[in-house]
Parts: structure tokens; sequence; C-alpha cells
């Protein structure tokens, strides 16, 4: 095996290191998304040494996101699917920055091959957020309010998303 490779249990569900089992990354997550969270995650953890305990919530819900805390990927609950999904919105505005997401692109990371299952939930999800304080819900790049919204939306960061990684690439914050 070389040192790129890594061992998994013969159900798939954990990887083996160093003797140690670790759950394994939800392998229905698409490649792109995959990347992006993976991404997040490595960025939160540079974050923790130069940030401290601040940026952890960073690494914690990729983590979720990646499916490799809470609800076991293989066997979810309504409530953590929804934690999930919560903790995936959450990355995805932070790896984006000033940018937006879709609920789909939520949807398709904790949903897989089912994503359109969950785009109700994702969306739900995303007005709890916002009820929070932690997202706004945008339609053709308008904020909009209420919870009877119809059609497309984005979702974009707001004031209460916790820790947020620094834009000028330094891994200080201001």
């Amino acid at each position: 095996m070389t040192r790129n490779e890594v061992e998994h249990t013969e159900d798939g569900r954990y990887i083996v290191v160093r003797g140690r089992r670790w759950r394994a990354t939800d392998p229905s997550i698409p490649d792109t998304l995959r990347t992006e969270l993976v991404s997040a995650l490595m960025t939160g953890r540079r974050l923790v040494k130069s940030e401290g305990d601040a940026a952890r919530v960073m690494v914690h819900d990729a983590k979720t996101a990646l499916g490799e805390r809470g609800d076991p990927w293989w066997d979810p609950t309504e409530e953590g699917t929804r934690n999930r999904l919560a903790a995936t919105i959450r990355t995805l505005l932070r790896s984006r920055g000033e940018g937006s997401i879709c609920p789909s692109d939520a949807a398709r990371t904790v949903g897989g091959e089912q994503w359109r299952e969950l785009m109700d939930t994702a969306r739900q999800v995303a007005l709890d957020l916002r009820a929070d304080g932690v997202v706004a819900i945008t339609q053709r790049g308008r904020v909009v309010s209420g919870a009877d919204i119809r059609g497309p939306i984005r979702i974009v960061a707001a004031d209460a998303l916790d820790f947020r990684p620094p834009t000028d690439g330094s891994g200080a914050r201001d």
C-alpha cells in the first residue's frame, strides 16, 4: 500500500489509519462537491493552528457534511439528515466566500442519487438557518422574506454564520 492509499473495512464504512478505525466519507457525494468540502476541511484545520478554537466549527461542519460525523451516512435519521444539510450549507457558504449556493448543492451532498427527495427538506433547513440569522434567501439577486417562497432560490451567508475564513488568503483574521 502506498502512502496515499487508505485501507477500508470490507463494508466500506470505515477507513483504517495506523490501526485506528475512522468513519469514511460518504461515497455518494458528487466529486466536485466532495473536493470543495475536503478543501474547506483542510482550510479549517490550517486555521485552527492560527485562529484557535474559533475555527473548530469550520472543521466540525465540514466533517459532518462529508458524513464523517453525526448520524452514519448509511443509516440516516430525519434529524441527522437535517443536521447534515445545515452543516453542508454552512460549509459551502464559507467555502464560496461572497458567493451563493443552491439548496440542491446541499441535497446532492447528503442525498446522493436520491437528492431530489431531499429538496423540500434542504429548502426548509435553509429557512430555519435564515430564522437564526445564519443565511439569507435570495431570488433574482434580491433578498426575500417569508416562508411561502416559490421558484428557484439561492442561499447566501448572513451575519450570524459562525467563523468565516479570511478572504485575503493570509490565514489571519482582521
